[in-house]
């Protein structure tokens, strides 16, 4: 698998030749993850239905019982994700702030994953 490395802006990497992208290894599966929890759901103008459902189904009053398993399922749905071997997540209700953390198997070894959302 390879991927285009996201520099800490959240830009793509150019230049540097094959040191621009992730090849073969876990950080790869990782970036991918987390650009995929970070995509809302229609924003893509290629199909509207991808994207993690955050106003719906994640962030709300009531989206206690489905926010863990749409998380889950962005994750484990992503390229290269076999499997996921521990995964946790908080909500700060007085900060409106939603962490998930999660350890994943991908293709190529083990990697974390923890996103302030």
């Amino acid at each position: 698998m390879r991927v285009r490395k996201i520099d800490a802006d959240g830009d793509m990497v150019f230049g540097g030749d094959q040191s621009a992208f992730w090849k073969d290894v876990p950080d790869g599966p990782a970036q991918v993850v987390g650009t995929r929890l970070q995509m809302g759901q229609g924003e893509w103008y290629l199909d509207r239905r991808d994207g993690t459902p955050w106003k719906t189904q994640v962030l709300g009053k009531y989206t206690g019982s489905t926010r863990d398993m749409v998380i889950r399922a962005r994750i484990t749905g992503s390229p290269g994700v076999t499997q996921i071997t521990a995964y946790s997540s908080s909500l700060d209700r007085e900060t409106r702030k939603f962490t998930a953390a999660a350890t994943i198997d991908t293709a190529y070894g083990q990697a974390t994953i923890s996103e302030p959302l």
